[in-house]
């Protein structure tokens, strides 16, 4: 199943997709909602009666993402790709041995997350490097606390496309990545949000193009650290709550990877692509 949160006639709803209709969802405020509150009841009559029922043309509705505000801040992965790796250290100018032992985790603060189709601020009065990251990002459907690595899937709602975009600048001038991630308006999602049943997170290809040229073309088994180890390692020492989304990292080509960077500006188009998981498309503004 594919949820997917829209605006119609002014008032913002979320609902099931099916190729170009949709079910509006009532019964629950968001998709939050819906992930935190819902029972298996619900999932089996959607899954049972949801297409014949959709109701509204999704070229009717504004896309927005799928989850505008999460209940906590998104937990992110850095470096968890090696080529990614690579290119980040040669930016900064350090030597890398070429190899990750642990995971790097950091968080990402996200008033307000960006739809596809939606503009993304510049914020060209702070920062001079705007870049971009296209991620697989997971939801988490119920608390998860001392999970072993081969249950993790049995905590995962969906996934999603995320774009993680990044103030190169004011990361290396603050020495940690949370200010330079965090600016409004930095985190696109979209578009919509597939259900675990439907993808298989270990095989997919994983893209982004600037202005229609191909920047990164990887696929998710190239993951130093994937999501079972993830969640299996976190949820030892922390409760990942229901409607928890991680993001689990880029791979090679981001701005800061080209010679020279190639950083984002005014008027640029971002598209990220997953397998299964639709187009992200971003302007910046």
């Amino acid at each position: 199943m594919k949820f997917i949160t829209f605006e119609y006639q002014d008032t913002l709803k979320f609902g099931l997709l099916f190729d170009d209709r949709i079910l509006s969802i009532d019964e629950f405020r968001n998709l939050n909602d819906f992930i935190i509150n819902h029972t298996s009841k619900d999932m089996e009559n959607l899954s049972k009666f949801g297409k014949n029922s959709a109701n509204l043309n999704l070229s009717d509705v504004k896309i927005k993402a799928p989850i505008i505000t999460p209940n906590q801040d998104v937990i992110c992965l850095g470096i968890n790709y090696i080529e990614h790796a690579k290119e980040s250290y040669r930016y900064k100018k350090i030597q890398f041995n070429g190899t990750r032992n642990e995971a790097v985790y950091f968080s990402k603060r996200v008033n307000e997350a960006v739809g596809s189709g939606e503009f993304v601020l510049s914020h060209s009065d702070i920062t001079e490097k705007l870049d971009y990251e296209v991620e697989l990002a997971l939801i988490i459907k119920k608390d998860a606390k001392n999970v072993g690595f081969e249950n993790a899937k049995d905590y995962i709602f969906g996934y999603t496309i995320f774009n993680d975009f990044s103030a190169r600048d004011l990361q290396n001038r603050h020495k940690q990545w949370y200010f330079g991630k965090s600016l409004d308006g930095f985190c696109a999602m979209g578009p919509f949000v597939a259900t675990a049943d439907e993808i298989d997170s270990k095989n997919l290809d994983i893209k982004s193009f600037v202005n229609g040229e191909l920047r990164q073309n990887s696929n998710t088994s190239k993951m130093i650290f994937n999501e079972n180890y993830v969640i299996s390692e976190l949820s030892q020492a922390m409760t990942l709550k229901a409607g928890t989304i991680i993001a689990l990292g880029t791979p090679s080509g981001v701005g800061m990877g080209f010679e020279p960077p190639k950083f984002l500006k005014s008027k640029d188009e971002v598209v990220c692509e997953i397998d299964g998981l639709g187009r992200l498309v971003n302007i910046i503004k």
